[in-house]
């Protein structure tokens, strides 16, 4: 098994976007994170409203979803607390 580790979200983005014709096993999470990309490529982190975070909250629990399980799986309540979308 390989690791690649890619830095900034503008390159993760045309990265999935020209690997994901080709990707068959986790294709969902694929999809999923290039969705999260996408919308953390195009605005400052601090320009994200609360409707963004909430996609991006959907595409996390989907990647997470498709990865092997571990004791250190995040609820929908965590990511959002860490994302300070609660009260």
């Amino acid at each position: 098994m390989t690791e690649l580790r890619i830095n900034g979200f503008k390159q993760v983005k045309e990265i999935i976007k020209k690997l994901l014709p080709f990707i068959r096993f986790k294709k969902e999470q694929a999809k999923a994170l290039y969705r999260a990309v996408n919308l953390l490529a195009t605005k400052e982190s601090d320009k994200l409203s609360r409707s963004d975070l909430l996609k991006i909250t959907d595409c996390i629990l989907v990647i997470q979803k498709s990865n092997y399980i571990t004791k250190q799986k995040k609820t929908k309540r965590d990511i959002l607390k860490i994302l300070g979308l609660t009260p």
